[in-house]
Protein backbone atom coordinates (compact mmCIF):
# COMPACT_ATOMS: atom_id res chain seq x y z
CA UNK A 1 0.00 0.00 0.00
CA UNK A 2 1.20 3.79 -1.35
CA UNK A 3 1.98 6.43 1.83
CA UNK A 4 -0.51 8.62 1.86
CA UNK A 5 0.01 12.59 3.77
CA UNK A 6 -1.23 14.71 5.72
CA UNK A 7 -0.42 18.19 6.26
CA UNK A 8 -1.95 19.97 9.09
CA UNK A 9 -1.86 24.23 9.80
CA UNK A 10 -0.91 25.43 12.89
CA UNK A 11 -3.10 28.37 14.76
CA UNK A 12 -4.82 30.95 13.04
CA UNK A 13 -3.54 29.38 9.77
CA UNK A 14 -5.05 27.34 7.09
CA UNK A 15 -4.03 24.52 4.43
CA UNK A 16 -3.19 27.72 1.91
CA UNK A 17 -0.75 29.36 4.41
CA UNK A 18 2.81 28.90 4.37
CA UNK A 19 4.85 26.03 2.83
CA UNK A 20 1.60 23.93 2.78
CA UNK A 21 0.39 24.87 -0.69
CA UNK A 22 3.97 24.47 -2.24
CA UNK A 23 4.30 20.86 -0.24
CA UNK A 24 1.43 19.59 -1.63
CA UNK A 25 2.01 20.24 -4.70
CA UNK A 26 4.76 18.57 -4.64
CA UNK A 27 3.61 15.53 -3.15
CA UNK A 28 0.79 15.28 -6.21
CA UNK A 29 3.61 15.55 -8.38
CA UNK A 30 4.40 12.08 -7.88
CA UNK A 31 0.92 11.14 -7.72
CA UNK A 32 0.59 10.21 -4.05
CA UNK A 33 -2.44 11.23 -1.84
CA UNK A 34 -2.18 13.83 0.08
CA UNK A 35 -4.93 15.92 2.42
CA UNK A 36 -4.91 19.21 3.50
CA UNK A 37 -7.69 19.63 6.66
CA UNK A 38 -8.72 22.64 7.08
CA UNK A 39 -8.91 23.02 10.95
CA UNK A 40 -11.05 25.28 12.76
CA UNK A 41 -9.44 28.42 13.79
CA UNK A 42 -9.92 31.44 16.34
CA UNK A 43 -10.69 31.73 20.08
CA UNK A 44 -13.75 29.61 20.85
CA UNK A 45 -13.25 27.51 17.67
CA UNK A 46 -10.09 26.07 17.97
CA UNK A 47 -9.21 23.77 20.37
CA UNK A 48 -8.04 19.81 21.02
CA UNK A 49 -11.67 18.74 21.11
CA UNK A 50 -13.01 20.68 17.65
CA UNK A 51 -9.67 19.58 16.39
CA UNK A 52 -10.17 15.81 17.39
CA UNK A 53 -13.51 15.44 15.93
CA UNK A 54 -12.59 17.02 12.77
CA UNK A 55 -9.24 14.48 12.81
CA UNK A 56 -11.65 11.11 13.26
CA UNK A 57 -13.37 11.51 10.46
CA UNK A 58 -9.49 11.23 8.64
CA UNK A 59 -9.27 7.89 11.19
CA UNK A 60 -12.91 6.55 9.91
CA UNK A 61 -12.03 6.62 6.29
CA UNK A 62 -8.74 4.82 7.17
CA UNK A 63 -6.77 7.32 5.94
CA UNK A 64 -4.55 8.32 9.29
CA UNK A 65 -2.80 4.71 9.70
CA UNK A 66 0.16 3.11 9.74
CA UNK A 67 0.98 4.17 5.76
CA UNK A 68 0.30 7.55 6.88
CA UNK A 69 3.43 10.53 6.89
CA UNK A 70 2.11 13.77 8.64
CA UNK A 71 3.73 16.92 7.72
CA UNK A 72 2.90 19.34 10.91
CA UNK A 73 3.37 23.01 11.58
CA UNK A 74 3.53 25.33 15.16
CA UNK A 75 0.74 24.09 17.24
CA UNK A 76 -0.11 21.43 15.07
CA UNK A 77 2.57 19.03 16.49
CA UNK A 78 1.71 18.59 19.97
CA UNK A 79 -2.55 18.04 18.73
CA UNK A 80 -0.67 15.08 16.48
CA UNK A 81 0.69 13.74 19.30
CA UNK A 82 -1.88 13.86 21.32
CA UNK A 83 -4.08 12.51 18.97
CA UNK A 84 -2.45 9.54 18.40
CA UNK A 85 -1.38 8.49 21.98
CA UNK A 86 -5.07 9.20 23.06
CA UNK A 87 -6.34 6.97 20.26
CA UNK A 88 -3.48 4.60 19.76
CA UNK A 89 -2.96 5.24 16.48
CA UNK A 90 0.38 4.25 14.50
CA UNK A 91 1.59 6.04 11.34
CA UNK A 92 5.30 5.44 9.50
CA UNK A 93 6.26 9.09 9.91
CA UNK A 94 6.14 12.58 11.85
CA UNK A 95 7.81 15.38 10.52
CA UNK A 96 7.43 18.37 12.62
CA UNK A 97 7.89 22.07 12.09
CA UNK A 98 8.31 24.57 15.46
CA UNK A 99 6.74 22.27 17.63
CA UNK A 100 6.28 22.93 20.92
CA UNK A 101 3.83 22.08 24.38
CA UNK A 102 3.06 23.49 27.43
CA UNK A 103 4.10 26.94 26.46
CA UNK A 104 1.67 30.03 27.17
CA UNK A 105 3.19 33.70 26.31
CA UNK A 106 3.10 33.99 23.03
CA UNK A 107 -0.22 36.82 23.54
CA UNK A 108 -3.39 35.79 25.02
CA UNK A 109 -5.30 34.37 21.93
CA UNK A 110 -2.93 32.28 21.26
CA UNK A 111 -2.92 31.08 24.66
CA UNK A 112 -6.34 30.76 24.99
CA UNK A 113 -6.40 28.73 21.70
CA UNK A 114 -3.22 26.47 22.14
CA UNK A 115 -3.98 25.89 25.90
CA UNK A 116 -6.09 22.56 25.30
CA UNK A 117 -3.92 21.20 22.71
CA UNK A 118 -1.13 20.50 25.22
CA UNK A 119 -0.78 16.80 27.35
CA UNK A 120 1.87 15.70 30.08
CA UNK A 121 2.86 12.43 28.46
CA UNK A 122 4.24 13.90 24.87
CA UNK A 123 7.45 11.01 25.30
CA UNK A 124 4.47 8.68 25.00
CA UNK A 125 4.14 9.28 21.16
CA UNK A 126 6.88 6.99 20.28
CA UNK A 127 5.03 4.22 20.66
CA UNK A 128 2.77 5.21 17.76
CA UNK A 129 6.12 6.41 15.67
CA UNK A 130 9.24 5.34 15.14
CA UNK A 131 10.07 7.64 12.48
CA UNK A 132 9.92 11.27 13.98
CA UNK A 133 12.11 14.33 12.39
CA UNK A 134 11.40 17.68 14.37
CA UNK A 135 12.62 21.00 12.48
CA UNK A 136 13.04 24.46 14.69
CA UNK A 137 15.14 27.87 14.29
CA UNK A 138 17.04 29.41 16.95
CA UNK A 139 14.91 32.87 16.81
CA UNK A 140 11.26 31.98 16.64
CA UNK A 141 9.49 35.53 17.44
CA UNK A 142 6.63 33.28 18.70
CA UNK A 143 7.99 30.39 20.45
CA UNK A 144 11.40 30.80 22.80
CA UNK A 145 13.83 28.31 21.45
CA UNK A 146 14.37 25.96 24.73
CA UNK A 147 10.64 25.34 24.25
CA UNK A 148 11.16 23.94 20.62
CA UNK A 149 14.13 22.07 21.79
CA UNK A 150 12.50 20.45 24.48
CA UNK A 151 9.46 19.19 22.67
CA UNK A 152 12.08 17.64 20.08
CA UNK A 153 14.63 16.44 22.97
CA UNK A 154 11.41 14.87 24.13
CA UNK A 155 10.43 12.88 20.90
CA UNK A 156 13.63 12.26 18.90
CA UNK A 157 17.05 12.46 18.62
CA UNK A 158 16.37 13.40 14.55
CA UNK A 159 16.45 17.05 14.89
CA UNK A 160 16.97 19.77 11.89
CA UNK A 161 17.73 23.20 13.22
CA UNK A 162 17.36 25.91 10.89
CA UNK A 163 19.32 29.17 12.43
CA UNK A 164 17.38 32.66 11.37
CA UNK A 165 14.36 30.36 10.11
CA UNK A 166 11.97 32.11 12.59
CA UNK A 167 8.84 30.63 13.28
CA UNK A 168 9.48 28.43 9.05
CA UNK A 169 6.66 30.21 8.15
CA UNK A 170 5.77 32.23 5.21
CA UNK A 171 5.98 35.60 7.13
CA UNK A 172 9.99 34.24 7.43
CA UNK A 173 10.21 33.44 4.02
CA UNK A 174 9.01 29.78 4.18
CA UNK A 175 6.39 29.73 1.15
CA UNK A 176 8.38 26.60 0.10
CA UNK A 177 10.23 24.70 2.29
CA UNK A 178 12.46 22.36 0.41
CA UNK A 179 13.99 20.76 3.14
CA UNK A 180 11.19 18.39 4.08
CA UNK A 181 10.73 16.97 0.67
CA UNK A 182 13.14 14.69 1.28
CA UNK A 183 10.98 13.27 4.16
CA UNK A 184 8.21 12.47 1.99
Amino acid sequence: MKNNYLLIHGSFGSPFSNWIPYLRKEIEIKDLKVYTPDFPTGVGYQNYENWSKLFKTYVEANILNENTIIFAHSIAPIFICKFLVENKIKVKRLVFVCGFNNYLGINEEYDTVNESMYFDNLADVKNYCDDIVCFYSDNDPYVKYDAEKEFADTITDNQIMISGGGHLNAESGYTEFRELLKYI
